[in-house]
């Protein structure tokens, strides 16, 4: 099944998910809105230090969400930066969590070498690979498309970050690759006003 399909099938099967795992869910998760990622079938992290975390337990606080991969010498690291100069220009602090969609080969001495290079520390940006999960729904769900080039030469992908609000709903989406998009920080100052 293609990967957008998958997608569409998770996304509409969402509600049902909610409902019939309402009794069955992990502490915490009961009472989220059908549309949170938090819904998630869990998906297990290990960050740039080592530390394993739930997706969940990012619940309570806006977060911006979105995919990387550590051996990309162009896109990405243009990514981290253009994420570090929205959390700069942000009067509160925005956690950033930009989770591998190459965890085959992003262990966390890629990760933290990755950070160190471009001085991101957790639990204000966090680098982390998949331990468990479905990475290819995460990864339609926010927007995200990435394909294998041939002979092992990295990967062809898209750049897409998420503000998701306290409860894991999507809120805003931004693709600026070179700059600040004046929606999704009006968007991020907005949600702090409201808390």
């Amino acid at each position: 099944m293609s990967m957008i399909r998958k997608a569409l099938a998770w996304l509409l099967c969402i509600p049902l998910l909610a409902g019939a795992r309402a009794g069955a869910a992990a502490p915490g998760r009961a009472d989220l809105p059908a549309d949170s990622l938090y819904r998630i079938t869990p998906l297990q992290l290990r960050d740039q230090d080592g530390a394993r975390f739930d997706l969940a337990s990012l619940r309570g606080r806006p977060v911006v969400l979105g995919m990387f991969y550590a051996s990309c010498q162009v896109v990405c690291p243009l990514q981290i930066e253009t994420l570090k100069r929205l959390q700069r220009a942000l009067p509160h602090a925005l956690p950033v969590v930009l989770i591998s969609f190459d965890p085959a080969h992003d262990g966390v001495a890629r990760l933290h070498a990755v950070a160190a290079e471009h001085r991101v520390r957790a639990p204000a940006f966090w680098l982390a690979r998949l331990e468990h999960g479905d990475l290819d729904a995460l990864g339609a769900v926010l927007g995200i498309a990435w394909r294998a080039l041939p002979g092992g030469g990295g990967y062809s992908h898209n750049v897409v970050f998420n503000l998701l609000d306290r409860d894991g709903r999507i809120a805003a989406r931004s693709d600026k690759q070179d700059g600040q998009d004046a929606d999704f920080v009006a968007a991020a100052k907005a949600m702090f006003a409201a808390q």
